[in-house]
């Protein structure tokens, strides 16, 4: 039952205390999204109520079917831009046959995240890392406090194309700047994050909100340029029915699935992100699930389609939610809204809402992680970089897929270029260990070259693990025995097996040999497999370093050894020209 219906892992989690959290947190959440959701549907090129339709049903749907406890689903600004990219083509913005495509659109979107949640692909996004997670958060937190300042400040701006024409036009204006406007803002912002330092669990920015809106009133602010969200329509959602013909899948296919994919790497990214903060696992194919199922029901409720909603998540978990029943409240208090008290939503003022906003953006900023990354991993100090930058100056879309790539590149190259460490029996330990000579100078056996080697071999990385084991051979050519202790190979392809089979024949030819011992049994299967095995000898192979040294040492050159002073090894005692005797070797 918790594998159909996921919601039933959390329903026995909810009590008194937690219902009021949510509750408070629903609220919150319905008031935030009415300015957000008439904007996103402007850009989306839909009636402004379209916006809130998209607030509605998939938010509950995604709620129920989803694996995180605070991820708001919903209309976005990345996605309406998208939507409208795709679709505008098509037919007029803001016409039937418009809102028909976007509905449509909407309902393959949510077939294509469905499919790849039940063929358990939630595993892709685990290739997006903790530190593509927190610059994209970063990047989305500056795009959206940059996006309230003229809200905040109340001056006009033009609708920018990037993240520097957005400052340079607010740089421009800023002798504009409404006093009245500002000080709303002002005041919304100083109570909301006062009242989060002192009260951390209270509804504080559904509070600020409230002091602003009568701040506003007594300042009489429509007279002094004070904008307002103003009146909303008082319906709810209309059943609407998507267009499936092939005419029209021809058309808008390669856009849904653009929009699905984007719509999961945001949705993941955002239910990560504040997992990461609340400690809580999530379940990437539950999250595709969910995603689809919201934005499948939601076309037939005139909702088009949404993802994870980065400001309304933070304001959720900002606000306190403990479940996803606050989501289920958000969508409630907003139907009622539409209903009931849509035209007192007239009084909300943009430079409290905007002031709120900014809060949440800044609260989005992970300032612990981002200086425990810069302080630790330069690869992951590059990634966190490029994603934040790619965030800010690159459609936001890309910029998940920036990251992730540089994650691989960096991941490909640290694998493909797998190390050797040079060991050496410690004469003052009476097991007589193998060190690292780098950690601990030791002096080595004249004729044996020990060697571990640290990473798989396979094909992307046998070019540079045959250039480093000649160059260590090459630096020692009195040593004629090698052996590789292959214990930290976890993995070996048809490329790796072919190489170590032509750098053995290469060394016999040369008058030496290589054996390997502690192979992990899959990497043996190969060997075997692959004809390695058989043409190197089952000689060259040993189950442990101890069997592989008491082999190789009594095939040792005997008149070297009767001239050797070193004399590391326990089996040395039994060796020509030895006047006395180790401890038995271990």
């Amino acid at each position: 039952m918790h594998v159909f219906f996921p919601f039933l892992r959390w329903l026995p989690l909810i009590t008194v205390r937690s219902m009021r959290a949510d509750l408070i947190a629903g609220i919150t959440g319905a008031v935030i999204v009415l300015p957000q959701g008439v904007a996103f549907a402007t850009i989306a090129g839909l009636p402004p109520e379209y916006g809130l339709y998209a607030a509605i049903a998939p938010v509950l749907v995604a709620a129920l079917f989803g694996s995180s406890f605070h991820m708001i689903s919903g209309p976005t600004t990345a996605i309406s831009l998208v939507v409208f990219a795709n679709i505008s083509k098509l037919a007029e913005p803001f016409g039937p046959d418009y809102i028909q495509l976007v509905l449509t659109l909407t309902f393959l979107t949510g077939v294509c995240q469905f499919v790849l949640g039940l063929a358990r692909l939630g595993g892709v996004v685990n290739f997006v890392s903790h530190s593509v997670v927190v610059g994209f958060t970063a990047g989305a937190a500056v795009l959206i406090g940059s996006s309230q300042f003229g809200h905040f400040f109340g001056l006009v701006l033009p609708k920018s194309a990037s993240f520097l024409s957005t400052w340079f036009d607010l740089i421009r204006a800023m002798p504009a700047i409404n006093s009245y406007v500002a000080a709303v803002g002002f005041l919304t912002l100083g109570i909301a994050a006062g009242i989060k330092a002192w009260r951390p669990h209270a509804p504080a920015l559904l509070m600020a909100m409230v002091i602003g809106s009568i701040l506003s009133v007594l300042l009489e602010g429509e007279k002094h340029g004070i904008r307002l969200v103003g009146a909303l329509p008082d319906r709810l959602p209309p059943l609407s029915l998507p267009n499936i013909s092939l005419n029209t899948f021809h058309d808008i296919a390669p856009g849904a699935l653009a929009v699905a994919m984007l719509g999961l790497a945001e949705a993941v990214s955002i239910a990560r992100a504040v997992a990461a903060r609340s400690n809580q696992k999530i379940d990437n194919n539950q999250e595709f699930i969910g995603q689809g199922l919201a934005n499948m029901v939601g076309s037939f409720f005139s909702a088009y389609a949404g993802s994870g909603s980065f400001t309304r998540t933070g304001v959720n978990y900002e606000a306190g939610a403990k479940t996803p029943l606050a989501a289920v409240f958000s969508a409630f208090f907003l139907a009622m809204i539409l209903l009931f008290v849509a035209p007192l939503t007239a009084y909300l003022p943009l430079a409290s809402m905007a002031g709120v906003i900014l809060l949440v953006a800044w609260n989005l900023i992970d300032f612990n992680s981002i200086r425990h990354i810069l302080g630790t991993d330069r690869s992951e100090a590059a990634v966190l970089i490029l994603t934040f930058l790619a965030t800010l100056f690159i459609q936001l879309e890309f910029a998940i897929y920036a990251g992730v790539i540089l994650s691989l590149v960096l991941y490909l190259r640290r694998t493909s270029h797998p190390h050797f460490v040079t060991l050496a029996a410690d004469p003052t330990d009476c097991h007589r260990r193998l060190i690292n000579i780098q950690k601990k100078p030791l002096q080595e056996c004249p004729q044996l070259k020990i060697l571990r080697l640290d990473g798989s071999i396979f094909f992307g990385a046998v070019n540079h693990i045959s250039e480093e084991l000649h160059n260590i051979i090459d630096a020692s050519p009195e040593q004629y025995h090698i052996l590789i202790i292959a214990s930290g190979i976890n993995f070996m392809d048809a490329t790796g097996c072919h190489m170590l089979f032509h750098e053995n024949r290469s060394l016999r030819l040369a008058g030496r040999e290589i054996s390997l011992c502690s192979l992990k049994r899959e990497v043996l299967d190969m060997l075997k497999r692959g004809g390695c095995f058989a043409n190197m000898g089952s000689e060259h192979f040993f189950t442990s370093k101890d069997e592989a040294i008491q082999s190789i040492v009594s095939r040792l050159d005997p008149e070297r050894c009767a001239a050797c002073t070193v004399r590391i090894f326990t089996e040395c005692s039994n060796r020509p020209g030895t006047k006395y005797s180790w401890p038995e070797h271990s």
